[in-house]
């Protein structure tokens, strides 16, 4: 049985969603990211080269803060930990938004703050092509999200594959759910969830659901 586990995926891919029911059905206590509350992230859509270091920053200070309050006091009461964000993805973000100055001092400063954090016994990618992100992203209706284009989707999807791809020591799952709808549909959420709690050995494993 595992006792952290992390859901990721892009922007819009169901993170949230998916993470929150599981963990209500398996008794999981539930890391959810407070994205809404950065006060940087609207401004950042509207001027990425001004915001984009002190919205990576401020990103990565809450969710060290959020991390270390968890883990710092277990909740004796749930059989495990389920997250919809692993604090990696602040560096992948930073690699794609940051200039290469800014990024060298922000890879440093990361360093320090992730040798603390655990890390989870496993990863699962949601994996949504770009015109279903940007369809989901649509249809949530989030304002400051409207205008985020492909080519953003793009690179930051790029960037978790290539961190998925170079992690030897760390169990990842990703899964396909292009042909999947696990918000409305109880046999692709069933079919998710069963899949996730699996016993996986070390290295990354794909999945897609034939229907």
């Amino acid at each position: 049985m595992y006792s952290y586990i992390v859901i990721e995926g892009n922007i819009g891919a169901g993170k949230t969603s998916l993470s929150s029911r599981m963990a209500a059905e398996l008794n999981a206590s539930l890391i959810l990211e407070q994205f809404e509350e950065n006060s940087f992230l609207p401004k950042f859509y509207e001027d990425p080269l001004r915001y984009s270091f002190p919205l990576e920053l401020s990103f990565l200070a809450d969710r060290y803060q959020q991390l270390k309050d968890h883990f710092n006091k277990p909740d004796l009461f749930t059989s495990f930990t389920l997250a919809d964000y692993f604090i990696f993805k602040s560096l992948i973000f930073a690699s794609r938004n940051l200039e290469s100055l800014e990024y060298t001092l922000y890879s440093k400063l990361f360093a320090i703050v992730s040798s603390v954090v655990p890390k989870p016994d496993m990863i699962v990618y949601l994996y949504l092509n770009l015109e279903n992100l940007k369809r989901n992203i649509q249809r949530r209706g989030r304002p400051y999200e409207q205008n985020i284009q492909f080519d953003y989707l793009d690179k930051i999807q790029s960037g978790y594959l290539d961190f998925l791809r170079q992690q030897s020591d760390l169990r990842v799952l990703l899964i396909d759910t292009n042909n999947l709808d696990f918000v409305h549909n109880e046999d692709d959420y069933q079919w998710i969830k069963c899949m996730i709690m699996m016993d996986y050995p070390i290295g990354m494993h794909t999945l897609e659901r034939e229907k």
